[in-house]
C-alpha cells in the first residue's frame, strides 16, 4: 500500500490548485496521491462505485491549462451530471447490468473540466437519488467515515463520504429535497443548495425542477470558489438565477452586522421528534451569530407551516420517479420489471403513475403558491433564516431501508432528515448547511441557513464569519489521514 500524504491530504482544492501552480506538486503526483488514499479507504467506505484513475492519469500528464483548478482531482456523484464515455448507472441494478455508457458530458461537467478538475470517478447513490440514505442494492452501503456503523445520508452520500474521509477536498454533489445538505450535515462538511437556475442542469434535466448541483466541501472558499467556475448559465437553460454578489470569492472577507436572522428550532411536523443535542447545535448557533452582531430572533415564515404542501412535493416527488423509469427504459432497450429496480422505487414510481397531466400542474401550481408565501417573509424585512439541516445526527445503516413487509419504510424514514430542507427545493431560494457541532457520540450536527433566492452572496458572507469562529475544518473524521 502507498503512503499517504496526511499534509496533502488536509489541503482543500484552492489550496492544491495553488500548489499545483507553484510547481509544489504535479498534477500528476497530485492525482496520483488521491488515487493512492482511494484505494487504501475505499474497501471500508465504498464511496467511488466507478473509477477511471488511467485517463485521469493520462489526462494530468497534459499540459495544464490556464484555469483556477487546473490539475485539482474531482469526483462526479453517479446521478444526472453524466460524463463522456463513463459508466453512468444512477443506482440502478438494470443500467448496471446494461453496464450503459453514456455519450456526452453534461453541462455542469463541461464547467468542470473548463475549470481545469481532473475527474478520477463516480460516487456511489441511492437509486434515483430518492431515499437519504446511500445503500443501493446495485452497489451496496456507503459508510459514514465518522462511525462506519453509520450512513452518511443521500443522495449524495457517496460524494460526502468521499470528502469527509479525505480521499479528495471537493466532490460534485445534488440536492432535489436536501441531498446535498442532509449528507453534508451528517459527514460534517459544508453543502451549499444553490438558487434554482444558479447551475445548468442539461440536458437529463431542467433548471425550473426540484433539483440543484454544486458540491460538498470543508471550506467556504472552497464552497465560493467553485460555484463561480459552475455557476455560467446556457444558452438553453430555463431558468437563470440573478447574479447578486458574483464572484462569490469576493464574498468570503465580507463581514455583515445588523442582518435580521429569524430561528425556527422546534419540530416543523407533530409526529417528527427533534433531537435534543440537535436542537442544541442550533441554539449555540443562534447565539453565535447574535454576538457576531446580527439581530435573532424566534421567528419563520408562516407558509413552511403549511402541511398541505408535502401532497404536492410527494405529487411531483413519485412523478419524477415514473418518468425516471421511463428514461432507463430508453437506455437499456427494454421495459422494466419490480426485479430491476428496488421495491420502495417501484412503488414510488406506481403511485406517480397515478396522477394525471392536471394533477401535476395542480401540484406546480400549489408549489407556486407556496414560494411567493415563504417569500414575503423575506420582503418584509428578515435577510436569514436558521434551522436545524436534520432533525437527527446519521443513522445508523439499515434504519432507512426497505423491505418487501413494509415498501415504504425507506421513504418513511427518510422524512425526519428531509422535513427542514425540501421546503427549499420547492422555494428554489439557497440554504446551506455548516458543521456546527456533534453529538455526545461523536457525530457531526449541521445548521442549515436559508436566504432569499438568488442571495448566496449572504450564505457565503455569513458562513465565512462562522467558519472563523467555529474551524471546522480543523476537526476531521476519525478516518481521515
Amino acid at each position: 500500500m502507498a503512503q499517504i500524504d496526511t499534509e496533502l491530504a488536509r489541503l482543500d482544492t484552492v489550496g492544491l490548485a495553488q500548489l499545483i501552480r507553484s510547481g509544489g506538486i504535479s498534477a500528476v503526483e497530485a492525482v496520483q496521491a488521491t488515487i493512492d488514499r482511494i484505494e487504501a479507504m475505499d474497501d471500508e467506505i465504498n464511496a467511488v462505485i466507478h473509477r477511471r484513475f488511467d485517463q485521469a492519469l493520462a489526462e494530468a500528464a497534459q499540459p495544464l491549462k490556464d484555469a483556477p483548478f487546473a490539475g485539482v482531482p474531482f469526483l462526479l456523484k453517479d446521478l444526472w451530471p453524466t460524463s463522456a464515455g463513463d459508466p453512468f448507472h444512477i443506482g440502478n441494478k438494470a443500467m448496471k447490468a446494461a453496464n450503459y455508457i453514456h455519450p456526452t458530458d453534461a453541462h455542469i461537467v463541461q464547467r468542470y473540466r473548463e475549470a481545469g478538475f481532473i475527474i478520477l470517478g463516480r460516487t456511489n447513490t441511492p437509486e434515483l437519488g430518492l431515499v437519504a440514505t446511500t445503500e443501493p442494492e446495485a452497489y451496496g452501503a456507503t459508510h459514514n467515515p465518522w462511525n462506519t456503523a453509520h450512513g452518511p445520508g443521500g443522495s449524495s452520500g457517496g460524494a460526502a463520504a468521499a470528502v469527509a474521509s479525505g480521499m479528495v477536498a471537493a466532490a460534485n454533489a445534488s440536492d432535489g429535497g436536501g441531498s446535498i445538505r442532509i449528507p453534508a450535515a451528517m459527514c460534517g462538511l459544508i453543502g451549499l443548495k444553490p438558487s434554482r437556475g444558479r447551475v445548468p442542469m442539461g440536458p437529463l434535466q431542467d433548471e425550473w425542477g426540484l433539483s440543484v448541483q454544486h458540491v460538498v466541501c470543508h471550506t467556504m472558499r472552497d464552497c465560493a470558489s467553485i460555484l463561480d467556475v459552475s455557476a455560467i448559465p446556457t444558452l438553453g437553460d430555463g431558468v437563470v438565477a440573478p447574479t447578486t454578489g458574483q464572484p462569490y470569492a469576493d464574498q468570503l472577507t465580507q463581514r455583515p452586522t445588523g442582518l435580521r436572522i429569524g430561528v425556527w428550532n422546534e419540530s416543523p411536523r407533530d409526529n417528527i421528534v427533534l433531537d435534543p443535542e440537535v436542537q442544541a447545535v442550533v441554539a449555540g448557533t443562534a447565539n453565535l451569530l447574535g454576538r457576531l452582531g446580527h439581530s435573532v430572533s424566534a421567528s419563520h415564515p408562516a407558509m413552511l407551516d403549511n402541511r398541505e404542501i408535502s401532497d404536492s412535493f410527494s405529487a411531483m416527488w413519485t412523478a419524477g420517479a415514473r418518468s425516471s423509469l421511463n428514461k432507463i427504459e430508453a437506455w437499456v432497450g427494454r421495459e422494466l420489471t419490480p426485479d430491476d429496480v428496488e421495491i420502495a422505487t417501484w412503488w414510488m414510481a406506481e403511485a406517480g403513475s397515478a396522477y394525471s397531466g392536471v394533477d401535476v400542474l395542480a401540484a406546480q401550481g400549489a408549489m407556486h403558491d407556496f414560494r411567493r408565501g415563504v417569500a414575503t417573509w423575506y420582503e418584509d424585512g428578515w435577510d436569514l433564516l436558521v434551522t436545524p439541516t436534520c432533525c437527527d445526527p446519521a443513522p445508523l445503516l439499515g434504519e432507512l431501508t426497505s423491505t418487501p413487509d413494509e415498501p415504504l419504510r425507506a421513504s418513511i424514514n427518510s422524512i425526519p432528515y428531509a422535513a427542514f430542507t425540501s421546503s427549499f427545493n420547492v422555494t428554489g431560494q439557497p440554504a446551506i448547511s455548516l458543521p456546527m457541532g456533534y453529538s455526545e457520540s461523536g457525530l457531526p450536527i449541521g445548521v442549515q441557513i436559508v436566504a432569499a433566492y438568488g442571495r448566496e452572496d449572504l450564505l457565503i458572507q455569513v458562513g465565512s464569519q462562522l467558519e472563523a469562529e467555529v474551524n471546522w475544518a480543523d476537526n476531521r473524521a476519525p478516518m481521515h489521514p
